[in-house]
């Protein structure tokens, strides 16, 4: 990759962003699309560092720039517009900046569906599912699911109340979508058990030693377990989910897709037909995960 004076920036912001995946992944991209782009870590501390990055980005030659935790539900109230579906999600992932405009979209649940439909051949249609979480990360998937035709949710959160606001927010567009809500108690184990699709959408698992989100016997055979989060090794729960007998995924295969429809919203205006290369990608992704492993194995 060169960097010259026309090259425009891209970024991933959050905190901590340090051993984000993100900039190994589009870089790998824009090289192999032939953009003069390059991806840049941003940490954003707090709601003013916040401010001070989106008015930076309003003014610089950005192109555009990912979003990650803990600003993707803030990020929302400073774009000037956001697309339907991030409303919905009540987050925003992806930001393209047009002209000193700010667009928001949220492409986790579209990633969310691409990697079910690739990493396991899993169709939503008629499906049942279960979704333990209700923050920024349920919100996407929320709305991945009723672009899916999923026939039944149940989200299961330790406040029932921020899942029943969730709800609210989607309830004039979930399609016939039958929804309910559960404490995140024993008596949640049999809407969880009884799911053809399970989805962590909370960060229990990004440590290594984190425990599973849910017991292990609330998972069965049969099940499509998607775990949002991604790591060197596998989380807890996918651990169990696979001693289970069930077809287990981490969050890689989704964080390379949400990358990639990224960065085919930002081409847009570029090429008409530009699509991110998802294989170079993961491949990217995995080899930076495999180094940030070292590293910390090293460094212990």
């Amino acid at each position: 990759m060169e960097i010259n004076g026309r090259t425009r920036p891209t970024a991933v912001i959050g905190w901590p962003v340090a051993q984000s995946l993100s900039p190994a992944m589009h870089n790998a991209a824009y090289e192999a699309l032939g953009l003069n782009w390059v991806c840049l870590p941003f940490g954003v501390p707090d709601q003013r560092a916040l401010i001070a990055f989106v008015e930076a980005a309003r003014r610089l030659p950005f192109v555009g720039f990912n979003v990650t935790m803990p600003h993707k539900q803030a990020v929302a109230e400073l774009c000037d517009e956001v697309a339907t579906l991030a409303q919905m999600a009540g987050a925003v992932n992806t930001v393209h900046c047009v002209d000193g405009q700010l667009m928001g979209y949220n492409t986790d649940g579209r990633g969310l569906l691409e990697t079910l439909t690739e990493d396991a051949g899993f169709d939503t249609t008629g499906k049942s599912v279960a979704i333990i979480g209700s923050g920024g990360a349920a919100g996407a998937a929320v709305t991945s699911l009723i672009l899916g035709k999923a026939a039944s949710l149940a989200l299961v959160n330790r406040d029932p109340d921020r899942a029943e606001a969730l709800v609210e927010r989607v309830r004039d567009r979930l399609r016939g979508m039958s929804v309910g809500v559960h404490a995140l108690d024993p008596g949640a184990a049999e809407a969880v058990r009884g799911a053809d699709l399970v989805i962590n959408a909370t960060p229990v698992g990004m440590g290594p030693d984190d425990p599973s989100p849910i017991p292990a016997d609330w998972v069965r055979e049969g099940q499509v377990v998607l775990d949002m989060v991604y790591r060197a090794g596998t989380t807890a729960l996918v651990r169990e989910a696979e001693q289970a007998g069930a077809t287990a995924l981490g969050g890689l295969g989704m964080l390379v897709a949400q990358g990639a429809l990224a960065i085919d919203i930002w081409g847009g205006a570029e090429r008409t037909t530009l699509r991110a290369p998802r294989d170079v990608m993961r491949a990217a992704a995995e080899k930076a995960m495999s180094e940030l492993a070292m590293a910390q194995e090293a460094a212990e």
